[in-house]
């Protein structure tokens, strides 16, 4: 067994909670200990929210354990209703919740009797999925049952629309840039004069649900949240989806390429073609960026790629295919979609890395001494401590990738912010070097341990004042070239000996 202490993907419940208040007019009621309702707090700091996070604690308490649980969560649902007045209100069980054994589809069942809401408790098994799965797994339940609810009562619509139209499918709360990517979409989508049928779930009502299949297509931007549902949707209505990220000047083309081919399989007649080639040598300014003596003074250089399969998988791509950066390993913490991340970044990077061990990829990056990082927050905390900088692309994130100003990650103006991300996250390497240059360090400490905690070396004095002495933009490279040559001799302390010899030896 060993702790946590840092997680790629939160807990079941808060995929759950994500979907249930991405939602307009839906409640989610939480069955767990006072504690585990951060989720409301985080929401409401980091997506800026100005309304309540529409989300209720049933808190597990004494009392409970003593008596039982579902006369308080009947009683919170109930009430919740009527203060409320929701759509549908989402019971989602927790970790606390599966210990207790608590029937939680009883305490539905009652509820249901007396609230005017749609209830429902969320499907999900926490101990078998994380945060991501249990996301896309509960927009799925969620979509299948107000279409079965359509059908029911006979309100499921026969026709598409008269002119082309998408579903994007994916776009949801505490997701990267997903605002900023969501409204970059609808604006590709009117430059292709295809109507918006629907967005799911950011900003949908739950009564719109019923004409999602009267879109001709579904385009999911994102392999995270939303296949489910597309395939569901595809299967029950032969709705055709597009699942290309459209991250990139090559991928947004080719998803721009694949739309054309799907609604002209329906009857109509249109040729992208033109759009593209506008879009790429007059609007995204990332082409023009790739050929140009910045972009190329970046060729060979060595960079990390670390994230979720979309980002990771997309970044991987436009660094090694776009700006001629050599890509010395490719990683993903979507370990339950390993087959996929590998057969998209093989071909673009020397290794592919499956992990969701945090120490294991901070060794992992200190071990090839990369240029730059291209990971999460918990990367770019990685490449503080080893002097190498990190541009953010994926989640686990912070609050300054909920920026204020528009900053797609998607479509042609996403690749003007990658092509920015990438090339300053290169030349900033030297920030540290000019601040010395020209004052502005309050101290040179360096960190003398390695990333993971069994790390055994250690610095005398002289040998930590010398690795002081040496510029900020490079020394984080010695330190890691030293210590390597003294654990391949088995030292256990550096000298000012050892790290002469270490120069000597890479000298040679």
């Amino acid at each position: 067994m060993k702790l946590a202490y840092w997680m790629y993907a939160g807990p079941a419940h808060i995929g759950t909670l994500r979907i249930a208040s991405s939602f307009k007019n839906v409640h989610a009621i939480m069955h767990a200990p006072l504690g585990d309702d951060y989720f409301n707090v985080m929401r409401s700091m980091l997506e800026r929210e100005r309304n309540f996070t529409p989300v209720t604690a049933s808190i597990v308490d004494r009392n409970v354990l003593a008596r039982g649980s579902q006369e308080k969560v009947v009683d919170n649902i109930t009430r919740k209703d009527a203060e409320e007045h929701p759509d549908l209100i989402v019971l989602t069980p927790t970790c606390t919740s599966s210990i207790l054994q608590e029937d939680l589809n009883n305490f539905v069942e009652r509820a249901s009797i007396e609230a005017k809401a749609d209830v429902m408790l969320a499907d999900v098994n926490h101990y078998r999925v994380n945060e991501l799965q249990a996301a896309d797994r509960t927009l799925d339940q969620i979509v299948q049952y107000y279409i079965n609810k359509a059908r029911r009562r006979g309100e499921l619509p026969t026709s598409k629309t008269e002119k082309p139209s998408v579903n994007i499918i994916g776009s949801s709360t505490l997701g990267f840039h997903n605002q900023h990517d969501c409204t970059e979409l609808k604006r590709l989508m009117a430059d292709l004069n295809i109507t918006v049928n629907a967005v799911i779930p950011e900003g949908a009502s739950v009564h719109e649900l019923k004409n999602l299949p009267r879109a001709w297509f579904n385009l999911v931007p994102y392999r995270e949240l939303g296949l489910m549902t597309a395939r569901y949707l595809e299967q029950e209505f032969e709705m055709p989806y597009v699942d290309i990220t459209p991250m990139g000047v090559v991928e947004t083309a080719r998803c721009i390429r694949k739309i054309q081919q799907v609604i002209n399989a329906q009857g109509a007649d249109v040729d992208y073609e033109g759009f593209i080639e506008n879009q790429t040598l007059y609007v995204s300014q990332a082409a023009w960026f790739s050929r140009s003596i910045d972009c190329q003074n970046l060729t060979g250089k060595k960079a990390v790629v670390f994230g979720d399969n979309t980002h990771a998988a997309a970044m991987t791509k436009i660094l090694a295919r776009e700006m001629g950066i050599h890509v010395v390993w490719a990683g993903t913490y979507c370990k339950y979609d390993a087959d996929w991340f590998r057969e998209q970044v093989s071909e673009y990077c020397d290794e592919v890395i499956i992990s969701d061990d945090n120490g294991a990829i901070g060794d992992a990056i200190a071990r090839v001494e990369p240029s730059a990082i291209f990971g999460t927050q918990m990367e770019r905390h990685v490449g503080k401590r080893l002097n190498i900088p990190c541009g953010v692309i994926a989640a686990p994130i912070h609050i300054q990738n909920f920026p204020i100003g528009y900053k797609p990650f998607l479509g042609y103006e996403g690749t003007n912010q990658v092509a920015d991300l990438v090339y300053n996250s290169f030349t900033l390497g030297m920030e540290d070097h000019l601040l010395e240059i020209f004052g502005g360090h309050d101290t040179k400490e360096v960190i003398t341990k390695g990333i993971s905690a069994d790390s055994d070396l250690s610095w005398n004095k002289e040998a930590q004042a010398e690795l002081n002495k040496v510029p900020g933009f490079v020394r984080g490279k010695v330190k890691r070239n030293t210590e390597k040559f003294a654990r391949d001799r088995g030292l256990s302390e550096i000298t000012l000996e050892v790290m002469y010899a270490a120069k000597e030896a890479v000298g040679a």
